[in-house]
């Protein structure tokens, strides 16, 4: 097997896809590195818009959770099987399937806070590996026109239940009861 150096000087693997193993030895440096059916997904750290969503959402879905499932952000692992690691920017999980280190099964509820530079990858590649691995349901957040889009797996496919942006209240009932406005997610960016 031949290998290749990474930007930090990581030797990793090439001419193979990558496994959750060759992830594993990727350093700590402010990126967050996926997996995605053996390729390497590499962003950078989210900037302030980004992580202000994250937290609103956090907060909110916090609030909500019924015992028995939990709700984290990233960084966290997703291990979807030996060539795919993902970390949702928020997930919702049955407590029963948590490890201290990651979620090695599907969580119920996936959530990714796009940003131009991830936009694609979120709503293609992450939307087809969370439908083929049983999701149930998937949010793609948009925090500069501030939306958030629900799709819940109709089948084996994912369909989409519901859509609200700006100050349109948004109520879902899975994984539980949860009302929110997509604008008031980004309220924390304004002075107070």
């Amino acid at each position: 097997m031949t290998v290749m150096p990474s930007g930090s000087g990581t030797l990793l693997p090439f001419g193979r896809p990558l496994t959750v193993n060759d992830l594993a030895r990727l350093p700590d440096d402010g990126h967050r590195y996926e997996l995605l059916d053996g390729t390497l997904l590499v962003t950078p750290a989210p900037g302030w818009p980004h992580q202000e969503v994250v937290g609103a959402l956090y907060r909110q879905l916090h609030a909500a959770c019924p015992a028995g499932l939990r709700v984290l952000i990233a960084p966290f692992a997703v291990r979807l099987g030996r060539h795919t690691e993902l970390q949702p920017d928020v997930l919702v999980a049955r407590y029963a399937d948590l490890t201290p280190r990651n979620l090695p099964v599907a969580p119920v509820l996936a959530v990714e806070v796009r940003s131009p530079s991830t936009a694609l990858v979120d709503l293609n590649l992450k939307r087809a590996a969370y439908e083929r691995e049983g999701v149930a349901a998937y949010w793609i957040v948009d925090p500069e026109r501030p939306s958030v889009t629900v799709l819940e797996l109709d089948g084996e496919h994912y369909a989409e239940t519901a859509r609200a942006a700006g100050e349109e209240v948004l109520e879902v009932n899975a994984p539980f009861p949860v009302r929110l406005v997509p604008a008031g997610l980004r309220r924390g960016l304004q002075p107070d």
